[in-house]
């Protein structure tokens, strides 16, 4: 069965609705985006969350030790990197490390190979953000990539689409952020059950 996370998570109330209704994990987000939390408001939430949920925070460019820092004092699992962060990195972290990719072409299969990390998480590509695009983008891309390493689906999953998307890729993971909310940072309790009941059900 495909795991899920859901991305972007600001309050407790989504946390709680994410994990009764099927997710795997949850994402935190401390890189610039207008789902930013701060590490005492994740450190709030996750104290409230039940045993044996991946907890993954969101860096992009972040100072190594920063993110080390981040990752000790919040309790988080994972850290899942969206800037440019070097191989050397991504190795400074490995195993509790993914590495995103903003794919635009196919040629983006050939820089995955020199990261050694639990899983590549593939996004859609856009010049002015790192992540949230809601935007799909080629499937098949993401399909060769999980020949490498483990994939994590992303960029403008929905509830309408997952079960296609899952059963093009299938990847070890999806990833949805913008697709579920109401607003930015704000989950939409309704497309949120409706995403997690679709993936589970693929």
């Amino acid at each position: 069965m495909v795991k899920v996370k859901i991305c972007g998570i600001t309050n407790p109330e989504d946390a709680l609705a994410a994990i009764e209704w099927g997710a795997d994990a949850l994402g935190f987000v401390f890189a610039p985006s207008p789902r930013r939390v701060s590490p005492e408001q994740a450190s709030g939430i996750i104290a409230q969350l039940p045993p044996f949920i991946c907890k993954v925070g969101v860096f992009a460019d972040s100072a190594l030790e920063a993110v080390k820092e981040t990752m000790s004092s919040c309790g988080l699992d994972m850290a899942q990197l969206h800037g440019s962060e070097s191989p050397a990195y991504c190795q400074a972290l490995f195993p509790r490390v993914i590495k995103a990719f903003r794919v635009e072409d196919a040629s983006i299969l050939a820089d995955l190979p020199a990261y050694k990390v639990s899983a590549y998480l593939l996004d859609s590509y856009d010049a002015n953000r790192k992540g949230g695009t809601g935007k799909p983008f080629d499937w098949g891309i993401a399909r060769e990539a999980s020949r490498i390493r483990p994939i994590i689906l992303a960029g403008g999953l929905t509830p309408a689409n997952v079960r296609q998307a899952i059963a093009q890729v299938q990847p070890y993971a999806v990833d949805a952020s913008s697709g579920v909310e109401a607003s930015p940072g704000k989950k939409d309790h309704d497309k949120l059950y409706a995403f997690l009941k679709a993936a589970k059900q693929a």
